[in-house]
């Protein structure tokens, strides 16, 4: 193996570990062992973090994630994603491409995922295709792979980041925050940030023209209003549907051998 060859495998690895850290940091899961993972992903990630406002976030995470409870971290992350008290931030790219849950970047992600034999396991994983805690995983997968010598998933990995993921990773990141009950979460997007201009050089992609926020998106449950509760119920009523069936806006004609279930 070249030096160049090496030097592209440690890459890949190092990109699959902070792919595979942000999946656990928005995956709901009530399975100890990923946020032990977590703890490790960062525990590794922080000996050489992207830049000194990464190497400052990844301190005061640790700070406050322990190793012997994930107490603070699933009330921060039920507050901020979950609880009906508080504004909810939303996690899928549909959303913040559509105002709708289920809508055309779901159907990108199955798209792609069609081209290869990763599939989203929906008795352990009731979120949608285009959840950003999904997009993670698959990307992590897709890392793993290419820094194995499996190059015919770069173009797979290429087009989840620059079609899907570099969308609304920002405004997704300013959403979460600006959120009321954001303090390890306001640390994460700080590395989130940082390793998403990491790749959007890595990659060659450039950064999405940004657009003013939609009011609604900030209303409160407490004070919905009538337009407000009928579009939820649309949404609602879209998500049982599920989605029609339309062409990817990044074609690959390439099949894949990928065998793991997400």
């Amino acid at each position: 193996m070249n030096d160049k060859n090496m030097n592209e495998e440690k890459m890949n690895k190092a990109r699959a570990l902070y792919y595979a850290m942000f999946s656990r940091f928005f995956v709901f899961t009530i399975d100890n062992k990923r946020y032990f993972e977590l703890i490790d992903f960062i525990d590794i990630l922080r000996e050489s973090p992207l830049d000194k406002s990464s190497a400052l976030a990844f301190e005061n995470i640790r700070a406050v994630v322990k190793s012997e409870s994930n107490i603070a971290f699933m009330k921060e992350f039920d507050d901020i994603f979950h609880s009906p008290e508080t504004q909810t931030v939303r996690t899928t790219a549909s959303y913040y491409d559509e105002d709708i849950e289920s809508g055309k970047k779901r159907i990108e992600m199955q798209n792609f995922l069609a081209k290869t034999k990763i599939r989203r396991d929906e008795k352990a994983y009731s979120d949608y295709e285009d959840h950003i805690g999904f997009i993670f995983s698959v990307m992590n997968e897709l890392c793993e792979l290419i820094s194995e010598g499996e190059e015919q998933y770069k173009s797979t990995a290429h087009c989840i980041f620059e079609q899907i993921l570099n969308e609304f990773v920002d405004k997704f990141s300013k959403e979460l925050y600006e959120h009321e009950n954001a303090d390890i979460f306001k640390n994460v997007v700080v590395l989130l940030k940082s390793f998403i201009e990491f790749e959007r050089v890595y990659l060659e992609v450039q950064t999405p023209l940004t657009e003013k926020s939609k009011p609604e998106s900030k209303v409160k449950s407490d004070s919905l209003s009538d337009e407000e509760i009928a579009r939820r119920e649309r949404n609602r009523l879209l998500r049982q549907k599920g989605p029609k069936e339309e062409q990817s806006a990044c074609p690959l004609d390439i099949a894949y051998d990928v065998e793991d279930d997400i």
